[in-house]
């Protein structure tokens, strides 16, 4: 039996609702410069901006390595939805990813599992990899519920026709996003083990699939995060708005 290709970290930049297009473009232009400076490197990198500045950001790397990617997408392709963005526009504005189904989304709008699921099928349906989220609470977590949570989030958040190029799991215990606080490197390895089981017969594909660990990740602790096993990556939030220090997660990987 031939042994399994190792699947490529991937380092992808939630930029949340931060981002006017000048710092956008500088932020963007510069990781894509030092991307192309790196030459061969061991990670795919991602950023994903507000969706006001997707196309801009999309025009202005076209050509590098740095992929561009949306934060949330709408089920339908198009129609009555004022205010929302469809995985197709992402895609016309030059989208390759798109989160859906981060805890702010599930916490803030009331996402259930089922919206999730139906969002990721939208974005594999407009050509989108799709970025699905999951975590526990601190509660949850605390009522020793984290594997229950998390399995139950990968369960009804995958849809129907996920690949392992078509899906990622991202895997961010809400407690630790934007906290300063991070789980240990045992507590990551126990849920990212738990997910590659949960995620086998639901992802075509699930050895290759790949797995990110996010919430609070930045360059003094992304080089023992991304050495657990089955961590493929990570989804960055505050950090990946400095290019010194999402670039610094990133070279962790080489």
């Amino acid at each position: 039996m031939e042994p399994m290709p190792e699947r490529r970290k991937l380092i992808a930049g939630n930029w949340k609702m931060n981002g006017l297009r000048a710092a956008g473009l500088e932020l963007a232009k510069d990781l894509a410069g030092r991307l192309d400076a790196a030459g061969s490197v061991k990670f795919d990198m991602l950023v994903c901006p507000p969706a006001t500045l997707v196309h801009s950001v999309a025009e202005a790397v076209a050509g590098t390595p740095l992929a561009v990617g949306g934060q949330d997408c709408h089920v339908a392709k198009s129609g009555a939805h004022t205010g929302d963005i469809s995985a197709a526009m992402l895609a016309d504005s030059g989208s390759t990813h798109v989160i859906v189904g981060h805890s702010e989304r599930r916490q803030n709008h009331g996402e259930d599992d089922a919206l999730v699921s139906a969002k990721a099928s939208a974005a594999h349906q407009a050509g989108l990899v799709a970025i699905v989220c999951v975590g526990e609470t601190l509660e949850q977590r605390e009522a020793g519920k984290a594997l229950d949570v998390v399995g139950t989030q990968v369960a009804g958040s995958i849809p129907a026709g996920a690949t392992a190029a078509n899906t990622v799991i991202a895997y961010e215990p809400v407690w630790a996003i934007g906290t300063g606080k991070t789980p240990t490197a045992a507590d990551v390895a126990e849920v990212h083990a738990h997910i590659r089981k949960a995620i086998d017969g639901r992802i075509e594909n699930p050895g290759q699939a790949r797995i990110l660990y996010g919430g609070s990740v930045k360059p003094s602790n992304a080089a023992e995060l991304l050495s657990v096993d089955n961590v493929d990556g990570a989804l960055v939030g505050g950090a990946s708005l400095a290019a010194d220090d999402f670039w610094g997660i990133a070279e962790t990987c080489r």
